[in-house]
């Protein structure tokens, strides 16, 4: 339908006028501004809050639109494209390419993402997540890079953290270098050195307690974090 149309791919942005509502310019919403309250955010009553125009909504790939595609979460895409094969035509983009391209996302643990989510709803530790599949989706030839990461398994079940210390192990593999400030004891057990400052905080911390491998550290008696490795 798209071709028939003569749609192109710009028409499925709604960062673009030809393919947004009109209405609320692509938001979804509109914004009522209120002068001494604090402005008030309405569904858009023309989309209804999905973003595009109706025509563009019509367009249906596998009996999915443009915005049931954005409203699905990474997993869920994953699986949805997967299931489509090469039909053989030149310059195809295939369901699969599409799926090989979202898997880095799951493999750092955020398959349950929306694809379509904006990026100020994520959180600092998913914000990192995001930036680490775009590093390992590229693959290797990028040079290498030393990556600094804070506090990136906030928020993560134990078996999102797993899945993210393979995506680090994947990093190093590509010949990248990884720093990271965390407090999770798999990850620190999991580190090739660590950096261990204390023995307190604010006041009475900010000193070196030790600096060598993970197993060391259970012998300083000082540490906090030896007593728990």
């Amino acid at each position: 339908m798209s071709k028939n149309r003569g749609y192109p791919p710009k028409h499925f942005s709604f960062y673009v006028d030809c393919g947004r509502c009109d209405a609320c310019k692509g938001e979804g919403e509109q914004v009522v501004e209120m002068q001494f309250l604090a402005d008030v955010h309405l569904l858009c009553d023309v989309c209804n809050g999905k973003r595009f125009k109706e025509e563009v909504l019509e367009v249906k790939y596998n009996d999915k639109s443009i915005f049931d595609v954005l409203e699905m979460s990474v997993d869920e895409a994953i699986a949805f494209f997967s299931k489509e094969k090469s039909s053989g035509k030149k310059n195809e983009i295939t369901g699969e390419e599409i799926a090989k391209k979202l898997r880095p996302l799951s493999d750092v643990g955020l398959g349950y993402i929306k694809l379509g989510q904006s990026s100020d709803t994520l959180s600092g530790g998913e914000a990192q997540r995001v930036k680490l599949a775009s590093f390992l989706g590229r693959g290797k030839g990028q040079g290498n890079i030393l990556f600094i990461f804070d506090e990136p398994t906030t928020g993560l079940h134990f078996h999102d953290i797993k899945k993210l210390l393979t995506s680090f192990n994947a990093l190093i593999e590509q010949g990248h270098s990884i720093i990271v400030i965390e407090h999770n004891i798999d990850v620190v057990k999991s580190a090739d050195w660590v950096i261990d400052l204390g023995p307190e905080a604010d006041d009475e911390g900010g000193y070196l307690v030790y600096a060598g491998i993970p197993s060391g550290l259970k012998k300083v008696k000082e540490s906090y974090t030896g007593k728990y490795l």
